[in-house]
């Protein structure tokens, strides 16, 4: 049997956090008397700067239920890195970790299976969502489109995979050696390696509150994951660039040949569109290399992606 950590990163909770307790609570109790995992198992929440009481929620869990402990961030530093600070606390005490959300979407009886891969041989076992029927159309288009597009620029995700995954202590081991600042969790387990498997899971409604992921957020995140993991954007802006000279030569060569021959017209319109469409490639241009000078920038200045406020799990 192995000491098992659930990492559960927590921003503005409230609503939820007490039936997340104890579903989670049920779940465990159940492992533990089936002997899947030993009785030192806890779930370990990270609040994430939260502006309501779920920081107070965690400490009245704690102090009432020894199987939950919790850490607290110095200011909200973002879900990848409450993931990241949860995930590097849990491996010091536990065999293996699984990391999920709060509200209840991802399905707990999946760590049962998640569990039994483990026990197989797979250090790394993602929860996969088997379908979007409950998704809009928008949003729905929208994921499976990032997957796809994500594969098209390089990056190799699993498809359909958020952050619920079980992960063994060896590859988190592993992953503090990661030091990057711009995070792409989803992209970087697969880069360490070892044996993985997936488990199906069909993913719930939200429980209570409101996704901390809007559009804007889930936008920005897609395009972190692109610019960390993959190089081909600034190879589409030398493509284009070769495009548009090989086009402007052939231009020069029209425009000379048309003067030569005595056919000169007036090009306003056409001398206007060309100026126009070579500045707004320009611009885009080097705004995705901008982008990226951005991020070295960010590495290299190589600050803490998280300050540990509060600290219950050594309690």
């Amino acid at each position: 049997m192995k000491t098992l950590y659930i990492v559960v990163p927590c921003y503005n909770e409230e609503e939820v956090l007490h039936e997340t307790t104890k579903r989670l609570k049920e779940k465990l109790d159940k492992l533990i008397k089936n002997k899947k995992i030993k009785k030192d198992s806890k779930v370990l929440y990270v609040n994430d700067g939260s502006k309501d009481n779920t920081w107070a929620i965690i400490e009245e869990i704690n102090k009432n239920d020894k199987m939950f402990t919790g850490i607290s961030l110095s200011r909200n530093r973002g879900h990848q890195n409450a993931l990241v600070a949860g995930l590097l606390t849990a491996k010091e005490h536990a065999d293996i970790i699984i990391s999920m959300d709060a509200d209840l979407q991802d399905d707990i009886n999946a760590i049962d299976e998640m569990i039994e891969k483990n026990n197989n041989g797979c250090d790394i076992v993602y929860g996969v969502r088997n379908k979007r029927e409950k998704d809009s159309w928008f949003k729905r288009t929208t994921a499976e489109g990032f997957y796809k597009f994500m594969k098209i620029m390089g990056v190799d995700v699993v498809f359909n995979h958020a952050d619920y995954r079980l992960t063994s202590k060896r590859v988190l081991d592993n992953f503090a050696d990661y030091h990057e600042v711009n995070l792409f969790l989803r992209g970087i387990f697969p880069l360490i390696g070892f044996k993985s498997d997936i488990v199906y899971y069909e993913r719930n409604e939200r429980f209570a509150g409101v996704s901390k992921y809007p559009l804007k957020k889930m936008l920005n995140f897609a395009w972190d994951g692109i610019t960390s993991f993959s190089v081909k954007p600034i190879r589409m802006v030398l493509n284009i660039g070769i495009i548009m000279f090989v086009i402007s030569i052939i231009m020069l060569i029209y425009a000379l040949t048309v003067k030569i021959l005595g056919n000169t017209v007036s090009g306003w319109t056409f001398i206007i569109c060309s100026i126009w469409m070579i500045a707004g490639v320009q611009m885009l241009s080097l705004g995705i290399i901008g982008e990226y000078i951005g991020k070295i920038y960010s590495e290299t200045k190589a600050r803490p992606r998280f300050i540990i406020e509060k600290d219950l799990s050594n309690d």
